[in-house]
């Protein structure tokens, strides 16, 4: 069906079209000058020292699996509540992945009291995922990984720009990777970036990125080089330019996006704050963040009480999501079992709302209402 209110709205305009123009008329649209302006963007906004853009967000934490070292016998502690593509990174190193659970409907990123629970001698990185853009408490993460030696993966592609304590997200545990997929706070259809602070992991990354090969066919076509070395057993995680000069666009307007964002948020939880039999994530977070997407959970009832007001939502015309289905019960992980109470009360509670800068309070306002409608009516 077509909705009224979508769930997202992709924020494109003719700066990207131009954009994509313009490197396509330039010649060059593989890896090359925008990429490069691109990782600049980054180490300059997130005031890190490396970035290497990335084909997509999953290639980015896998490689950032390999720069951690990550290999068959070891074991990474990381939520079940997240895309499968957190998980799945950990599994393409050949490590084991651990499953946490979250702290509650009221917080729903991993517990530091179940990363320090799970630890064993096999442990060896922490996959840290800050959901919907809020960070996870990570003095606490950091203490603990300082402690037993452990390496921290920030998978930040619901957090671009989102902070704590003053510091970007990303920049806080060993490396971290976004994603630019087409829902996401910077789209271009796909793509990703990796940022570290750590030299020898960001020069791994640029060789894993490019088949392990020392230079880039832009260099060499730009006369910087004339031959390369193949130096690891590297992948095609290249980003092209036309992608990355779409990016850079829509880096330039997220500060002014996520700005407007937040006013859409405090519009949505002061009408949510006093509703019954709903919790909001985060309503005391204080930090700057991105509001990726606009989480609710249910008090009561079960998955089916949960789909039936989303079905109500939904006939008002208003879309809805799930963020997301517990990976640890998916098929391909049942060899992996786990007991995570909070986060399976979560996954068969909650409903992601529409979340972007266009929204006006008049459309939050109706879909709050709708949302009040829906779980009188049901109940």
């Amino acid at each position: 069906m077509g909705y009224k209110i979508p769930l997202f709205n992709l924020n494109f305009d003719e700066r990207e079209a131009q954009a994509a123009y313009d490197t396509i008329k330039s010649g060059w649209i593989s890896t090359g000058p925008k990429n490069e302006q691109l990782e600049q963007m980054f180490i300059d906004m997130w005031k890190v020292s490396y970035a290497v853009s990335m084909t997509n967000c999953t290639a980015a934490l896998h490689v950032c699996c390999m720069v951690c070292g990550l290999g068959p016998g070891d074991e990474v502690l990381v939520p079940s509540l997240t895309f499968a593509a957190s998980v799945n990174s950990i599994r393409y190193a050949g490590a084991t992945p651990v499953f946490c659970d979250i702290i509650g409907p009221d917080h729903i990123n991993i517990d530091p009291k179940e990363i320090e629970k799970k630890i064993t001698p096999k442990t060896k990185a922490i996959v840290v995922v800050h959901m919907a853009g809020f960070p996870a408490h990570m003095d606490e993460i950091m203490a603990i990984a300082r402690k037993h030696n452990l390496k921290v993966i920030e998978d930040a592609c619901h957090g671009p720009l989102s902070e704590y304590k003053g510091k970007k997200l990303g920049t806080l545990g060993d490396c971290a990777a976004f994603s630019f997929f087409s829902n996401k706070n910077i789209s271009t259809g796909e793509g990703g970036m990796f940022i570290t602070n750590n030299e020898e992991m960001a020069k791994k990354a640029r060789l894993l990125r490019s088949h392990g090969m020392t230079t880039m066919s832009y260099q060499r076509a730009s006369g910087h080089a004339t031959t390369y070395d193949i130096l690891e057993l590297g992948y095609n995680y290249r980003m092209d330019d036309i992608r990355a000069a779409i990016a850079i666009e829509q880096l330039k307007k997220l500060p002014a996006d996520l700005d407007t964002r937040i006013k859409v948020r405090q519009r949505y939880v002061e009408q949510l704050a006093n509703m019954k039999d709903v919790v909001v994530p985060f309503a005391d977070n204080k930090e700057f963040v991105s509001n990726y997407i606009m989480p609710v959970v249910l008090t009561k009832g079960d998955t089916a009480y949960r789909d039936a007001i989303r079905d109500k939502i939904h006939a008002a015309g208003i879309q809805t999501s799930v963020h997301y289905p517990a990976v640890h019960r998916f098929s391909i992980y049942k060899d992996y079992p786990a007991v995570l109470p909070q986060t399976e009360y979560v996954t068969d509670h909650e409903i992601t709302l529409p979340m972007y800068a266009a929204l006006t309070e008049t459309q939050i306002d109706f879909i709050c209402q709708t949302v009040e409608q829906a779980v009188k009516e049901i109940s």
